[in-house]
């Protein structure tokens, strides 16, 4: 069953792998088509598009080298590998983004004190391009999205880009029957809160799981429970839970074996409910009842 398991995993990472370069392709050359139309047209909603979708490739570039770094072995000095580098990774796409929001909003201000003609008709077909691209994206990193922070974040950005997209389209519309070329900024303004209320959820468990804190999806006190729920365990205390990467995390606690009860039996029993909550990495330190350890030694 482990050796099956072991395989399911080199294959979704490898499968992820190649969502990752497929996706850094066709979005790499949407911009590149974008800020040219962008340009010609005096579009900022398809500029700052455009800048944001460069952030998206440069996201995805580093969410690859991410999964690079969640496959490491341990070392004499690394022994956890550079896996914890997954978790900077996300939390460096996440402030990558914040500037993005910043460069945006500051140029939209701009445009608004200094409005220029906007050509509609480009505008709208190139953000037409945009939905198909950013929407093509976001359903190859759907599945993945709940087994790493670095997918998920991506798949948020993708999914946003695609309504961002469809804001643009609305405005290129906008400007082509009516010439209110003051949408144009409007629309870089929503551009930017969208990226900010997407980005808000990632930096935020990103700074959770760089100072080791408990991840999101992980309930402890119901994994508290269970563990105290395995046959043969009477109590758990100095229970630690903290990731190793965006997609694995350890724990370590005391056990307190009951009388009569198998040390080792119980404490398999209590890894596999641990790997039922996602916890693959688990060190168990047990204590016979009525013989409690101390901070300093265990029995």
């Amino acid at each position: 069953m482990a050796h099956e398991h072991h395989h399911h995993e080199v294959a979704d990472v490898a499968t992820l792998k190649g969502v990752y370069t497929v996706s850094i392709i066709l979005n790499l050359a949407f911009v590149l088509i974008e800020a040219g139309v962008g340009l010609w047209g005096n579009s900022l909603g398809l500029l700052s598009d455009a800048g944001h979708n460069l952030s998206d490739v440069f996201s995805l570039l580093l969410a690859m080298v991410a999964l690079r770094l969640a496959a490491t072995r341990s070392t004499k000095t690394m022994t956890y590998g550079y896996r914890k580098g997954s978790v900077l990774i996300s939390l460096l796409n996440a402030i990558i983004l914040l500037v993005a929001v910043g460069a945006i909003l500051v140029e939209s201000v701009h445009k608004f004190r200094e409005p220029v003609d906007v050509n509609g008709g480009a505008v709208a077909w190139t953000a037409g391009a945009g939905i198909l691209v950013n929407g093509l994206t976001a359903f190859l990193l759907m599945k993945h999205r709940k087994n790493d922070l670095n997918a998920k974040g991506a798949f948020l950005h993708m999914a946003a880009d695609t309504l961002v997209s469809v804001g643009v389209l609305i405005s290129g519309v906008v400007i082509s029957f009516t010439g209110w070329n003051f949408i144009d900024p409007v629309i870089g303004i929503v551009v930017a809160l969208i990226i900010l209320a997407g980005t808000w959820e990632l930096l935020s468990e990103s700074l959770r799981l760089s100072i080791d804190a408990v991840p999101e999806s992980i309930d402890s006190d119901e994994v508290l429970e269970h563990m105290r729920e395995v046959p043969g365990v009477e109590d758990v205390h100095h229970v630690h839970i903290w990731p190793i990467s965006t997609t694995e995390t350890a724990l370590t606690a005391h056990a307190v074996i009951a009388e009569g009860a198998e040390p080792e039996a119980t404490v398999a029993g209590i890894k596999h409910e641990l790997k039922e909550h996602g916890i693959t990495h688990a060190t168990i330190e047990t204590e016979r009842s009525g013989h409690p350890c101390t901070d300093h030694e265990c029995c």
